[in-house]
């Protein structure tokens, strides 16, 4: 694991931070590298497609929090009222794994401006003008942040279920006697102890978002105007498609450093919520 972990992450990322301050294309040679110190890293913060798809980066976060709200109500719905659990654990967990390209294909037709299921309700339902969703650039992201938390819901989901399950029964019985309301057994029972699932799913959800890219390379390709570009399919677009190594490397050093903020950010912060 130590040989996996050196040859496939850290070495990978010292030369991706050495190429950082390069001017370099992959396809030139190793011969060709011209070292331009911090010129990459100035040129970032004035290239306005970067911004652009950093702050939509920003904006798609809120996808992590709404999914956690959701997935545990369902998962307190599920535990406590429901017969059937193992039927809807696999109906919730399907768009987790199915293929996201199934996924973009089958959304991009539910959402289509002039045929589309959604649209053609909508219209029955009296809207004269419904959204173009994926064709306009004021609702082409938070189309995209549906059908994220859609996919990632039945994850969550999962792991509040065991977390729920593992929650000894005494406790809420004790409540009941002394007279807790249904609400108050949720936030002085149920949500403390699900405290540290909360954390791990928060960081790794965060993580996720901002590594997002199968789903809009393939749904959207960033458009439209770059409304749904986010920061890894820009870094795509710059080192496969433009062929600029060095300055996407400079774009993943930067994208590293964000997510190493916000876990360390995190980590420190779970202390005064988390409870083991």
């Amino acid at each position: 694991m130590m040989i996996g972990l050196i040859v496939l992450t850290i070495i990978p990322t010292i030369i991706t931070l050495i190429l950082s301050f390069t001017e370099w294309s992959f396809i030139a040679g190793i011969n060709k590298i011209k070292f331009n110190g911090l010129e990459n890293y100035v040129k970032l913060f004035k290239d306005q497609v970067f911004i652009t798809s950093f702050r939509n980066n920003l904006i798609l976060l809120l996808v992590v929090p709404l999914q956690l709200i959701l997935s545990l109500v369902i998962a307190v719905i599920v535990d406590k009222y429901v017969y059937f659990k193992s039927l809807l654990k696999v109906m919730f967990f399907m768009p987790y794994i199915s293929s996201i390209v199934a996924v973009a294909i089958v959304f991009q037709l539910l959402f289509h401006p002039s045929f589309g299921p959604i649209n053609q309700t909508l219209k029955a339902l009296g809207m004269a003008n419904p959204p173009k969703w994926l064709a306009d650039i004021h609702y082409a992201l938070p189309s995209v942040m549906i059908i994220m938390i859609w996919v990632g819901i039945g994850f969550s989901m999962i792991i509040y279920l065991a977390a729920l399950q593992a929650i000894p029964r005494d406790l809420y019985e004790s409540a009941e006697i002394d007279g807790a309301s249904t609400s108050k057994k949720f936030w002085k029972i149920t949500f403390p102890l699900v405290s540290p699932t909360t954390f791990f799913l928060l960081v790794t959800g965060l993580i996720s978002s901002f590594k997002a890219f199968d789903i809009i390379k393939v749904l959207t390709n960033g458009g439209p105007a770059y409304s749904t570009s986010v920061v890894t399919h820009y870094l795509y677009n710059t080192a496969f498609e433009g062929l600029k190594t060095g300055y996407a490397s400079s774009i993943a050093m930067l994208l590293f450093g964000c997510v190493l903020l916000i876990t360390v950010i995190q980590l420190y912060g779970q202390k005064k919520w988390v409870n083991y």
